[in-house]
């Protein structure tokens, strides 16, 4: 995908996870990179694998359910590198397991601050940049959550819906003037937050993910450069006719029961 060559690409959540993994695959690709989050050591770590494969990246603190911080972002950005050309709105929490009528609302509330608020900073203050010059790409970041109900996961199931729902929306506002706007939804990915699902929900981490990996009908987990394969390449002009999708990294979960042969 070399068009993605010298592109100013936005990663939030970039300290681990699918956002580390696409941040090392998009500098691959030769794409410039600046990488938000709340905690700057995760992201210099991040930077430091970027510019170990060659890529350009550099750091951003910020809350995403904080205007002021987003738009200030996007300005660094535009500063940095004279534009923005794709944004990855991949920051997100999990929230505590408990179901619904034991679930705390202030939890409630901060699951939606960062998973909702922040995907809808983020594309606020990014689509003027994009509307400006006619162009851009937009890849947020959903869940299993965003199709199906998970138990114990109400904030996080609901929020994840309402990212499907705004990247839909956005999606039918922006088409006609340039800018792609799309969702991941990963599946079951070994990530920091599903070792810690896991560990709450069976007690013990590598049980947990033994037992999520067969949920999928390809019997397995799936690794965070599995996800950002596809992010980066909907970030890419290769998918210039993607657009409005929410499109599953699931070995096969939402398209039905696995056999677990």
């Amino acid at each position: 995908m070399k068009d993605l060559d010298g592109k100013a690409i936005i990663v939030t959540g970039a300290g681990s996870g699918i956002g580390r993994a696409t941040c090392v695959t998009l500098a691959g690709h030769g794409a410039r990179l600046v990488l938000a989050g709340r905690r700057k050591t995760p992201l210099d770590e991040t930077a430091a694998r970027v510019r170990a494969a060659g890529g350009k990246a550099e750091v951003r603190g910020a809350d995403v359910a904080r205007s002021s911080d987003v738009k200030g972002v996007v300005d660094f950005t535009v500063e940095k590198y004279g534009t923005v050309d794709g944004l990855f709105n991949n920051a997100g929490i999990e929230g505590p397991i408990a179901h619904l009528v034991d679930y705390p609302e202030d939890a409630f509330e901060e699951v939606f601050a960062v998973n909702v608020r922040g995907v809808f900073l983020g594309m606020k203050h990014v689509l003027p940049v994009m509307l400006a010059k006619g162009r851009g790409s937009i890849v947020n970041t959903g869940s299993l959550g965003s199709e199906r109900g998970l138990p114990g996961s109400s904030a996080y199931v609901a929020a994840k819906h309402a990212v499907a729902g705004l990247t839909r929306t956005t999606a039918v506002e922006v088409g006609n003037k340039g800018v792609r706007v799309n969702c991941v939804i990963p599946g079951m990915i070994d990530t920091r937050m599903l070792r810690d699902i896991a560990t709450t929900i069976v007690g013990d981490a590598e049980a947990g993910l033994a037992a999520f990996g067969k949920v999928a009908p390809l019997g397995r987990l799936a690794q965070p450069e599995e996800v950002a394969a596809v992010v980066v390449f909907l970030l890419s002009d290769t998918a210039s006719f993607v657009h409005g999708v929410t499109w599953p990294v699931d070995g096969g979960v939402l398209a039905g029961v696995g056999t677990g042969g």
